[in-house]
């Protein structure tokens, strides 16, 4: 019914088409001006709304360049409260940054996390505060053209790929589908793991890749839960466990798909994307556990959750409140060249500068 209906706002899509399809031909033809950095700038993105995998993929980035470079992370911070430019440091909360930048400097506090509306302004900001930085991520970035990165990763949904999706309202896709020609590398997300090598050549047949183009194939992996107040406590998720899922997130299809597998059942409470969780939320999530009945309880939360629930210590403490971290697995042994391609990029820049100082 839901998509029926969408069909209808098919007009609006149109419209909407050719106002985003004007403005990429405004950039192309210099009459919006972009501004490029001689410095490596990775972005990660995608065309449709959500629920691709951006934020495993940008720690993904982060966990395989960081022992060579220093590197600092830029986002928008959709949902914050603040304005403007900042950078995190041990007082920060997700209220002030964000939930996905405020996960990114939880899990990688070695690692500059900075976030402003305008990246054109933020990036001269973060080299200025923090010159050492090597190498900056994007963090959905993609429409943002003001800024010409020089590496750009487009994801796509496996169960959605913007080759098959349409212009929103009637789809998801907030850019045309041609804007996929603008990235170095296209990652196809979420895929089933009996994928095989024959719907791998159909796919990217599909999507008609330029010369210029790699294109990677990654599915969700998910890992073992650790408590919400202590990293150290850990469980594994059995066939008698009874699960209360906490979920705000674009598209929690995977996580139910994995519950449905692994557990005896599950309950959600779904909340809307980057949802800010309130004294009436929780009292919700208490009944709702006190109903389940079984002596293998537990709550399951996401890791964006979980930075958003982390304020109510006190009133969640006593309960067995979990979260599940996630990463990317590519597929057909395809990790190691992609890491390859992520460092060369990145190490171009170390020689030219080795060169010029010479």
């Amino acid at each position: 019914m839901l998509r029926s209906f969408r069909y209808c706002l098919f007009p609006f899509s149109i419209l909407y088409w050719c106002i985003i399809f004007v403005r990429n031909k405004l950039f192309d033809w210099n009459v919006l001006k972009s501004a490029s950095f001689n410095f490596p700038l990775i972005c990660v993105g995608n065309l449709a709304v959500g629920g691709t995998g951006k934020t495993p993929m940008t720690e993904y980035l982060i966990s395989i360049l960081k022992s060579k470079y220093q590197i600092a992370t830029l986002s928008r911070g959709y949902k914050r409260k603040t304005k403007g430019f900042a950078i995190a440091n041990a007082e920060t909360t997700a209220l002030e940054i964000g939930d996905e930048p405020m996960q990114f400097f939880q899990k990688f506090p070695e690692v500059t996390v900075a976030v402003g509306e305008e990246r054109l302004i933020a990036i001269p900001q973060i080299l200025h505060q923090r010159p050492n930085t090597e190498v900056i991520i994007l963090d959905d970035a993609f429409q943002h053209r003001s800024v010409r990165p020089g590496f750009n990763i487009l994801l796509t949904e496996y169960n959605n790929l913007y080759s098959r999706d349409l212009m929103f309202p009637a789809g998801d896709l907030r850019d045309i589908r041609m804007s996929s020609k603008r990235a170095d590398v296209i990652i196809v997300t979420k895929c089933k793991e009996t994928l095989n090598e024959q719907e791998r050549i159909k796919i990217q047949n599909e999507l008609q890749l330029s010369s210029h183009q790699k294109i990677f194939f990654t599915k969700i992996v998910y890992q073992q839960p650790y408590h919400l107040f202590d990293l150290n406590k850990k469980i594994e998720l059995e066939n008698d466990h009874e699960v209360l899922l906490l979920c705000g997130i674009a598209n929690p299809s995977a996580m139910k798909q994995f519950l449905n597998k692994k557990v005896h059942a599950y309950h959600m409470l779904k909340y809307e994307d980057h949802h800010i969780f309130s004294s009436d939320d929780l009292i919700e999530i208490k009944n709702e556990f006190e109903k389940m009945t079984s002596k293998h309880a537990v709550i399951i939360t996401t890791e964006k959750d979980a930075v958003r629930l982390s304020k109510f210590k006190n009133e969640l403490l006593e309960y067995p409140i979990y979260v599940i971290p996630i990463q990317h697995q590519f597929l057909f042994e395809q990790q190691a060249f992609f890491n390859k391609t992520i460092v060369d990029y990145v190490d171009q820049y170390k020689h030219s500068l080795m060169f010029a100082n010479n």
